[in-house]
């Protein structure tokens, strides 16, 4: 008694089951392309009974009109329909509706032609004679097809949206890490003012005309932060050189030229080991060269001298022409220019000095007094007045 009880309370539970199966069976809206009515009429049937809602189409055209209108969820065509090779639909199906399951209904028996309806993006195929268990098998294994399509196109575009929130957080953590590295740059830059009083704001100065000269030679935004590192930190070597050398007021000995000399080596060994300085490290080391090979200390030649250094060149020598010295005073920007010109092909690239003359006097003078009235020296790459458009 007890054995049939406990029988018959599993045969319920197995029973729930199969009616939790039947519940979540979907119905849908199945496009049957079938040119010939009692084929169509003996395929119909049996999906409505289990629910399905059938549309009918005798043609191609009247089934690419039916699934322009939206709410299929089945193709069942035959493979050939009015004259027209059913595969042929198939693929004008997936130019418009990639995830659009369909079944091929073929009186073939060829494995090698379901293969190829396979291949051309048939979800499963009907090999006639069927019977109604086979047709309704087969109907649920492609809408079950279909909806996973869908639910993995719902989840890539999830995704896709889950990758672009995610990245455009990165990037704002990447500009804040970012600007504290340039933080910490415009310490060591005001430390090194502190230092060598002389030239103070000379590196803020000649980042700005440094950018500006990059941003009218048409240099990319990324080389230019790496430009204007370069620029502010090209003295970072200083340092390391004796007060007694460096603040001497009269004029050095050979020794002490010599190992002046070294403050290029000296900034480019401490910014190398720095990843994201790496750019601004050759910058420094180069900055001293001469376009004709007479600079130092590896007195590279032309084109084999950074463009950054050789951009840095020619604003390092505005700012020095223009500024006070112990020994002489600032002469004007005109002077400069004329000066520049002069060293043309020697001392600095041609082409960065020809890009220089292009840019009015005003313009320089405006920058100038910009740095002064600026207590970073990080505005001028990312503010379009600090890229004057080059005039003949």
């Amino acid at each position: 008694m007890k054995r049939q009880a406990m029988e018959t309370g599993l045969s319920a539970r197995r029973l729930s089951g199969t009616d939790k199966d039947a519940a979540r069976r979907r119905t849908a809206r199945i496009l049957l392309v079938e040119g010939e009515p009692r084929a169509a009429a003996a395929i119909c049937a049996p999906l409505e009974d289990q629910g399905h809602t059938v549309q009918l189409a005798s043609s191609s055209r009247d089934a690419l009109q039916a699934l322009s209108e939206g709410g299929i969820d089945l193709v069942l065509t035959d493979v050939v329909v009015g004259g027209v090779n059913g595969v042929a639909l198939l693929e004008q199906i997936h130019e418009t509706a990639r995830s659009m399951p369909v079944v091929i209904i073929t009186a073939v028996r060829d494995v090698g032609v379901a293969i190829e309806y396979m291949r051309r993006g048939a979800s499963d195929y009907l090999l006639k004679p069927f019977d109604r268990n086979h047709l309704l098998s087969t109907v649920e294994r492609a809408l079950e097809h279909g909806h996973f399509l869908e639910e993995s196109k719902a989840y890539q575009q999830t995704l896709e949206q889950m990758v672009q929130a995610r990245t455009e957080m990165l990037r704002h953590a990447l500009e804040d890490l970012e600007d504290s590295y340039d933080a910490m740059l415009e310490a060591l830059g005001d430390a090194l003012d502190l230092k060598d009083s002389e030239t103070e704001g000379h590196s803020k100065r000649v980042t700005f005309y440094a950018v500006a000269l990059a941003r009218a030679m048409g240099i990319p935004p990324a080389e230019i932060k790496v430009i204007s590192r370069g620029a502010f930190l090209h003295d970072i070597g200083k340092m390391a050189i004796p007060d007694a050398i460096l603040r001497k007021p009269g004029m050095l000995s050979e020794d002490e030229r010599a190992l002046m000399r070294e403050h290029c080596v000296r900034g480019y060994d401490v910014l190398r080991k720095i990843p994201f300085l790496a750019g601004a490290a050759e910058i420094v080391f180069c900055h001293q060269e001469h376009f004709d090979g007479n600079g130092y200390p590896s007195r590279l030649i032309g084109e084999e001298i950074p463009i950054g250094a050789r951009i840095f060149a020619v604003a390092d020598a505005l700012d020095a022409i223009t500024s006070d010295r112990p020994y002489r005073s600032a002469r004007s920007f005109d002077e400069a220019r004329e000066e520049i010109l002069r060293c043309s092909g020697t001392q600095f690239d041609p082409a960065v000095v020809e890009a220089f003359l292009k840019i009015p006097t005003p313009v320089w003078q405006q920058l100038r007094s910009e740095v002064s009235n600026k207590n970073t020296w990080r505005s001028p790459s990312d503010r379009s007045e600090f890229a004057p458009e080059a005039k003949p």
